[in-house]
């Protein structure tokens, strides 16, 4: 199957049902631009207060902020984004569109080339008699292009801004009074969830690379002389997980190296215990909303792919349809944004450790990228099989609705009685969706097709029984329980504290 092809499927179903839509698409869309419609919402949401739990209510010593995506220039002059927050763009001398320069070069060659420098793009470019890929019209010399969005702040537009190009400023900006709310004590942790803007010079596949994007962050301080004491890392130190260092990179690799966490730190493949940590729970996320363990690793990007304030990244790739695609970036910013932004502001950040001693936190920053993760989610729960229509396989974890309760008839007191049941369902907190329209078999499709895991069919014997006949998603299986027993199943069935053959053997 064709990426394109793939691709176009699940934007379909998309489009169809009510996951995702271009932004102003009566007038023409703005390209990079989505909005979430219905289920899209349920499930984005969901997504959200999954991270939320794990990163962020589950820990002691993390809380979350809610920060302006507006901020002056002095911001991002300090940050250094002014100067060095810019991507190789390449404009064609005859239609004049313009390119991300090393993805003109990676569609022709299939080599990466980022974070190479102008005059090396130019060089390959050249060596490789690349055209402009819309008219095959000779190339113009590559040069950088900022990718933030500017504006003017005031009716007399006296100061610069610019729109957020990643959440984390906020936070480093307001350190010294999160740091006094924290009684400046190592460690902690600021979070936030919230949209970040770049002006990306080509967007393209659809929810990966667009000009607006949900970021969930956290901005761990920590003391660097204590890198290797993360309190909570016993843990997880047995968990698994997927990586790929730079020396696989260079040699050409085919499988990632697999390693719990603790081996990994002490054999110098992750650099300390709070990367570790986080690189653990990502992976214990991934695989609770749907991503197959053997899908997505972690990569050591090279020195010259990292961002101006990394000491070091480590990408979380999955294998996606259109290649290997970075959903989640891990970073080692050290103290360089808040050195930065002490000189800048004649501040100062440091903090007294019980023992005396002076210390500018070093950060490490998870970032996980909303869109990203839902549309890998997408791909990799979609399901084409044959019973005739495309579905998607999503665990309750994200599914946008959980539970569809159906009457076989809307007539004899089965619809009053199946909108109770529906009624109580959602009083008990599940997201229940209720159909009484069209034949049984095609309510069940439309069901599939938005990935709802259970429907629950009042027929004639549930007024004459009291019981309910429930389908299972997966294996379209069914089997018939009493009603009082309803809720207790279902909610065995979506935490996984049972599964539908028990019940069926039980029944």
């Amino acid at each position: 199957m064709s990426e394109e092809r793939f691709m176009d499927k699940i934007i379909e179903v998309c489009l169809r049902r009510g996951f995702v839509s271009p932004t102003a698409e009566i007038y023409g869309g703005a390209g990079g631009f989505y909005d979430y419609g219905p289920l899209g919402t349920l499930m984005r949401q969901k997504i959200i207060d999954l991270w939320r739990q794990s990163f962020v209510l589950d820990e002691d010593d993390i809380y979350e902020i809610t920060g302006s995506t507006l901020l002056p220039e002095a911001v991002f002059k300090a940050s250094g984004h002014l100067d060095s927050f810019d991507d190789p763009l390449v404009q064609c001398e005859k239609c004049k569109s313009m390119f991300k320069a090393d993805e003109v070069i990676k569609g022709v060659t299939g080599k990466s080339a980022e974070g190479l420098s102008l005059e090396e793009l130019d060089k390959l470019i050249a060596d490789n008699n690349i055209n402009c890929p819309s008219c095959e019209g000779t190339l113009a010399k590559t040069r950088d292009f900022n990718l933030m969005f500017k504006t003017e702040i005031g009716s007399t537009g006296g100061i610069n801004g610019y729109l957020r190009p990643e959440t984390a400023q906020n936070i480093f900006i307001n350190f010294k009074r999160l740091a006094n709310f924290m009684r400046n004590k190592l460690p902690f942790g600021v979070a936030q969830m919230g949209s970040s803007f770049r002006n990306e010079i080509s967007p393209r596949n659809f929810l990966i690379r667009g000009r607006e994007f949900e970021q969930m962050e956290i901005e761990m301080f920590y003391d660097q002389d204590k890198e290797n004491e993360h309190p909570r890392f016993h843990e997880v130190a047995d968990i698994e997980i997927n990586l790929v260092t730079r020396e696989m990179q260079e040699k050409g690799w085919k499988e990632p190296l697999k390693l719990t966490t603790e081996a990994a730190v002490d054999e110098g493949v992750i650099p300390n215990q709070y990367l570790a940590y986080y690189l653990a729970l990502e992976t214990e996320m991934l695989k609770a909303i749907g991503i197959p363990e053997d899908d997505f690793w972690f990569r050591h990007m090279q020195d010259h792919e990292a961002p101006h304030y990394s000491a070091g990244n480590f990408d979380l790739e999955a294998d996606l349809s259109l290649g290997h695609m970075e959903i989640v970036g891990n970073a080692l910013r050290t103290d360089y944004d808040l050195q930065k932004h002490a000189k800048a502001s004649k501040s100062t950040f440091e903090l007294t450790m019980p023992d005396g001693k002076k210390v500018v936190p070093h950060v490490f920053e998870p970032s996980l990228g909303v869109g990203r993760i839902f549309y890998t989610v997408l791909e990799k729960c979609y399901r084409e099989d044959e019973r005739g229509w495309t579905w998607f396989q999503f665990p309750p974890t994200v599914a946008p609705l959980e539970v569809a309760v159906f009457p076989l008839m809307k007539k004899d007191g089965l619809a009053e009685l199946a909108q109770e049941i529906h009624n109580e369902l959602k009083d008990a907190g599940y997201l229940s969706f209720y159909d009484g329209s069209g034949k049984i078999g095609k309510r069940y499709a439309r069901a599939d097709e938005i990935g709802i895991p259970y429907c629950v069919t009042v027929d004639y014997d549930s007024i004459k029984e009291f019981s309910v006949t429930i389908r299972d998603r997966d294996t379209m299986k069914q089997i018939k329980l009493p009603i009082e027993d309803l809720e207790i199943a279902i909610g065995e069935l979506m935490d996984g504290e049972a599964d539908f053959e028990e019940f069926n053997q039980e029944s």
